[in-house]
């Protein structure tokens, strides 16, 4: 298998993440959307990433969906999820709440990086953010009832997304804001599979 993305995306980092605790081998190539795109378009004609090439050519994105196929590879593996039922629910519902929270930080980097500053929306940027903190004021209420295993998907996302957030938008939120997300994510970062799989990577 073939990984397609750089690991400053946090969605082919969380992939990346998923596939070490699942054990499965695969190649990296850290390719950009925006330096590269010639290159992954021969690969996903999309221009999309992260984008898993599989072992028998077919071309897979978005990495909830790859995550998905993955665990179905990995049967074998510690699962990265709980079963089916209330842990289960919870986990989901936490996991949506950081790709939410990690969309909204990507918006922000967008309209900050990509569009010129005389073309930038004020009132826009308010609007995500507002979104941004309601997702990690939810994150923060529901972790402090109960938080997911740092190495489960809901623990990879969430720290995949706070990490991402802390380092491309830092202005917009701390951590004394969000403590129980922070540490969290300060515990996943510590893990050798996180280390091996650095933002700047």
């Amino acid at each position: 298998m073939i990984l397609i993305g750089m690991l400053d995306s946090p969605y082919v980092r969380r992939v990346a993440i998923g596939m070490k605790v699942l054990g499965l081998e695969h190649e990296h190539r850290p390719l950009s959307v925006f330096s590269d795109v010639d290159q992954v378009r021969s690969i996903n004609p999309a221009v999309k990433v992260p984008t898993l090439v599989t072992d028998d050519g077919q071309v897979l994105m978005d990495s909830t969906l790859i995550l998905a196929y993955l665990e179905e590879l990995a049967a074998h593996a510690p699962h990265i999820r709980p079963e089916p039922g209330p842990a289960r629910l919870r986990a989901l519902c936490q996991t949506s709440y950081a790709l939410a929270a990690c969309d909204k930080a990507v918006q922000i980097v967008y309209e900050r990086r990509l569009r010129p500053q005389e073309k930038q929306h004020q009132p826009w940027l308010d609007r995500v953010q507002l979104q941004l903190h309601g997702a990690w004021a939810q994150l923060e209420a529901s972790l402090r009832e109960e938080a997911p295993d740092c190495l489960s998907i809901a623990g990879i996302t969430i720290a995949v997304a706070w990490s991402f957030a802390q380092q491309m938008v830092p202005d917009v939120m701390a951590d004394s804001d969000y403590p129980a997300v922070a540490a969290l994510t300060a515990l996943a970062e510590q893990q050798p599979v996180f280390l091996a799989t650095p933002m700047a990577g």
